[in-house]
């Protein structure tokens, strides 16, 4: 994000909901579509409904509902569908009828239920509607003369013909009904659960440490503009031109986003990412062969195949490549004095959130085994996507950072230097990890709390598969306690300088101390010294958005000065 630009809460929670309401609508709606799946915008209405309500057990914040429908629909721009208008109206009325079910019964059983029955009804009210603007009113005459024809073809006497309207109205109701059940239950869910600490393997760990970093970007808003324009061309194509037509095109666009935003790639070189777009033109090929066992059904339910991986690697880069030139200080001037501050920033965050989102979705095979399951885990992830939203508006200034190569004793550093700082009266809390060697061969760390120097043991490498581990180390849960608690923003209120060492990939991964250090990024206004090694410095502060961290090497020789410059122009 923009120096400069704030958002509130309502805003921030509604862009990060807009965006995984709208990852719903893209990934699946994609798949629905092309397969000509019956239902498919209820389906798709369902997944926001249950979205919502759950998460409303959550977030409490009024006006929450119509915001991330205005996000999710803005978003929607961009979709695969040649025709966007009608479904952006959708679903940003949708989420209008929810918000005013909850402002009336407030977030009651009632309001939630009312509130899925009014959004999903909305889907057979905006088809009945888009009819009367196209025809006018006569459609309805049309509509009686039809029926009473039926009736006589049929033999058959029913009372009135807008009975068959209100069986429709009254099945869309309960589908209404149903869906917001779902959420009540999921919303229900995630309270009472929580997120269980994840081991990392050695290999995952790997992976962190070489996955590159993002460096300064040169913003373009002709880019902006050429890329929305590239997407949009695409999908036109899909619609209307012959499949060698847009799969040139498509192939071309994919050519050009690679040679200037190279770094925006790195999902699709996942083997997983290819093994699923193989199985979807698979799945096609035989749903279109089954339905008319010829080769041309074959051959059309594979070109449909290829049409949904073509759409979801625009989709996932053309996002990606968006949400990169979103950040372009020139779009959020634009934009600060005026009433649409708040929806462009959290468009922008939304974009930004949005790639996030998309890689940690469900494929589509497993969504279909357990989809209550599936949309239960994106959604109990919402707070981290949220922290990571937060950390780019904060963008934290007063952040030290003291690194080296791994097992150089940076530890040993870092204790010299809070045994200073104490000789020159500043508070220090937090912890310290030193490492444990036993034969002269290191065989973990242990924590160290710099309030009270309790020492505890922190990790070890023998194998214990019922501890959570990271690499070749495996974490002792006394220790990972005391850890948090000495993070607790309770416990360091009244202390100059906390210390965290280290953050490392089990942080990057919002595991170990990454609650802690969110909270602390938050409500926290003293300086922070942390320990990251070497290889992941850059992945911190990307992470955690820092601006302008004073980075010190342990073989620094003037380390003393530059922490002491560096607390004297920070420190409040």
């Amino acid at each position: 994000m923009n120096e400069g630009k704030t958002l509130n809460q309502v805003w921030l929670k509604a862009s990060v909901l807009g965006s995984l309401w709208a990852s719903s609508e893209i990934v699946l709606g994609s798949f629905l579509h092309n397969l000509k799946i019956p239902f498919s915008g209820n389906i798709l209405t369902a997944i926001g409904i249950i979205l919502l309500i759950s998460v409303a057990f959550h977030w409490k914040e009024k006006g929450l509902f119509w915001r991330a429908g205005l996000i999710c629909a803005l978003m929607k721009a961009i979709s695969p569908s040649a025709v966007i208008f009608g479904p952006m109206i959708a679903i940003f009325c949708e989420a209008l009828l929810m918000e005013i079910a909850v402002q009336i019964f407030h977030r009651t059983i009632v309001g939630y239920l009312l509130a899925g029955m009014l959004a999903m009804s909305w889907n057979f009210v905006q088809f009945i509607l888009n009819y009367l603007i196209m025809y006018g009113f006569k459609i309805f005459n049309l509509y009686v003369d039809v029926f009473h024809f039926i009736e006589k073809q049929l033999h058959i006497s029913v009372s009135s013909p807008w009975l068959l309207i209100l069986i429709l109205i009254f099945i869309y109701v309960i589908m209404g009904l149903l869906t917001s059940l779902i959420g009540i239950y999921i919303g229900k869910k995630i309270n009472k659960a929580h997120i269980p600490l994840k081991s990392l393997s050695v290999e995952e760990v790997q992976k962190i440490k070489q996955t590159p970093v993002v460096s300064d970007f040169p913003f373009s808003l002709n880019w902006l503009f050429i890329n929305v324009f590239l997407i949009l061309t695409v999908f036109i194509l899909m619609g209307f031109a012959s499949w060698k037509i847009w799969i040139t095109v498509g192939l071309m666009v994919v050519i050009i986003w690679f040679l200037r935003y190279p770094n925006n790639f790195k999902r699709l070189l996942k083997p997983a990412f290819w093994l699923s777009l193989l199985i979807i033109a698979i799945l096609s090929a035989l749903v279109y062969y089954e339905a008319n066992k010829t080769m041309y059904a074959l051959t059309s339910g594979l070109i449909a195949g290829v049409e949904m991986n073509i759409r979801a690697i625009i989709l996932i880069v053309g996002f990606s490549v968006i949400g990169t030139e979103l950040r372009n200080p020139a779009v959020g001037h634009f934009f600060s004095n005026t009433s649409f501050k708040n929806s462009q920033i959290a468009v922008e965050l939304a974009f930004a959130t949005l790639p996030d989102i998309l890689a940690a979705m469900p494929s589509i095979k497993d969504f279909l085994k357990k989809p209550l399951n599936k949309i239960w885990e994106m959604i109990s992830y919402i707070d981290f996507w949220l922290e990571k939203a937060e950390f780019k508006m904060l963008s934290k200034e007063n952040i030290v950072i003291i690194t080296g190569t791994e097992k150089t004793g940076k530890s040993t550093v870092l204790m010299e230097l809070v045994d200073w700082l104490q000789e020159h009266k500043y508070r220090i809390a937090g912890f310290v990890s030193p490492s444990v060697v036993e034969n002269n061969i290191h065989v973990g760390y242990d924590i160290i709390d710099l309030q009270t120097r309790q020492r505890v043991i922190l990790s070890r490498v023998e194998n214990e598969w019922f501890k959570p581990h990271v690499g070749n180390y495996y974490f002792n849960t006394e220790g990972i306690a005391m850890g948090n608690k000495s993070l607790s923003i309770d416990y360091v209120k009244h202390a100059d300088i906390v210390v965290v060492d280290e953050i490392g990939p089990w942080e990057l991964k919002h595991q170990g101390w990454a609650h802690g250090i969110s909270i602390l990024l938050k409500e926290y206004q003293n300086p922070m010294l942390w320990v990251v090694r070497e290889s992941l410095v850059d992945k911190v502060i990307s992470y955690y958005s820092l601006k302008n961290p004073c980075i010190i090497h342990i073989k620094d020789e003037d380390k003393f000065q530059k922490i002491w410059l560096f607390l004297h122009t920070t420190s409040k």
